[in-house]
């Protein structure tokens, strides 16, 4: 399981580039997001019985601090979607978007090059791993005042 964050900040959302030296889309452009690691959650309280809760929001609040230096707030789920690796190993993501909480963005992750608050539309602009701009536009939809799940690709 991987989770990411779209991090928004006056009306703007963090990008990150990747280094050029990184297998999968080098020298492109994404945002915050990692793997879950049992670190995560294992040695924490459990919320029931048999399980943890929030672990996926937990799992975003600490990579973007790790790949950002900053804190997020208000974290709400954007969507999930699932890909396969080159390598045939299958990938579920689950997309959250937040609020920027504070801090100056300080690339602390030395697979990430350069970051730029953008607008929607500026983000055409950079060179996104595919279907960054599709969940960075799912989020703005859901910002202007739609339910989420209502976005729809344009043709």
């Amino acid at each position: 399981m991987v989770a990411t964050a779209i991090i928004i900040k006056d009306g703007k959302y963090l990008l990150l580039k990747r280094s050029p030296h990184e297998t999968a889309y080098p020298n492109m452009w994404t945002v915050p997001g990692g793997k879950l690691e049992r670190k995560d959650y294992e040695s924490k309280p459990k919320d029931s019985e048999d399980a943890w809760y929030e672990v996926g929001e937990r799992l975003v609040e600490r990579e973007v601090m790790e790949e950002a230096g900053i804190k997020i707030k208000d974290i709400r789920y954007a969507t999930s979607l699932a890909f396969i690796r080159p390598d045939n190993i299958p990938v579920v993501i689950i997309s959250y978007f937040a609020h920027h909480a504070e801090g100056e963005v300080t690339l602390k992750d030395a697979g990430l090059v350069e970051s730029a608050w953008v607008s929607l539309e500026e983000a055409k602009g950079y060179d996104l791993i595919p279907g960054i701009y599709e969940e960075i536009e799912m989020v703005d939809h859901h910002l202007k005042g739609n339910p989420l799940g209502t976005w729809k690709k344009s043709e």
